[in-house]
């Protein structure tokens, strides 16, 4: 605490009121002091915990905007349900990848096993297999399960013509018909089940099994 004036000697009977006032005055002070550097500090700590959280948000949000991204243009996981692929693919517990590059590019044909959007269902996805391609002319059974008569037709263009491995439960072109191309959304390729014997890649698995 500083020393008192020199006057207070003048007026002895202020010397300690200005006194008690000073040590008043100065306590003020350094409670004032203390309170700012409080603030200061809870300001500087709600700062950085703020910045942290952000530059954490930001992370996590670009890392699903890279998983949305591969998702839709490059590769997806699906969980294929029904026997119409027996016994490529078994009616429930495979999980396949589909890779959407190859409809991209074009590279999609004939005994390709393709997840595509349904025509009948645009809310439904299906698995089914390219049995011909535009300007093929595919020759199909109408009802493998009560007779042999079969239909002949041609695939119109920018359509393919698709069905399930296993045709006496299936429903796919011979029941609505050609599929547009632009409806076709990847290609199976890859199949990860227990055991681990059926583990492994789908390209150009044919239908040697059904």
């Amino acid at each position: 605490m500083p020393p008192p004036p020199p006057w207070l000697s003048v007026f002895p009977f202020c010397d300690s009121r200005l006194v008690r006032t000073q040590q008043t005055t100065f306590q003020i002070d350094i409670a004032s002091d203390i309170v700012s550097s409080m603030v200061v500090g809870s300001l500087k700590l709600w700062t950085d915990l703020v910045v942290e959280g952000f530059q954490k948000s930001l992370r996590v949000g670009k890392f699903l905007c890279l998983l949305h991204a591969i998702d839709t243009y490059v590769c997806t996981p699906v969980l294929p349900y029904g026997p119409s692929m027996l016994p490529t693919l078994n009616s429930t517990g495979d999980l396949v990848l589909v890779e959407r590059v190859s409809t991209w590019l074009g590279k999609v044909g004939r005994g390709d096993m393709v997840l595509l959007r349904s025509s009948e269902d645009p809310r439904k996805t299906l698995i089914k297999r390219i049995v011909g391609v535009e300007g093929d002319t595919v020759t199909y059974l109408v009802d493998p399960k009560y007779s042999d008569a079969s239909r002949t037709c041609v695939v119109p263009w920018g359509n393919v013509w698709v069905q399930g491995d296993y045709i006496y439960n299936s429903r796919d072109s011979r029941t609505f018909g050609a599929v547009s191309y632009g409806l076709v959304e990847g290609k199976l390729f890859w199949r990860q089940i227990w055991p681990l014997k059926s583990f492994g890649s789908l390209h150009g698995k044919a239908k040697e099994d059904s």
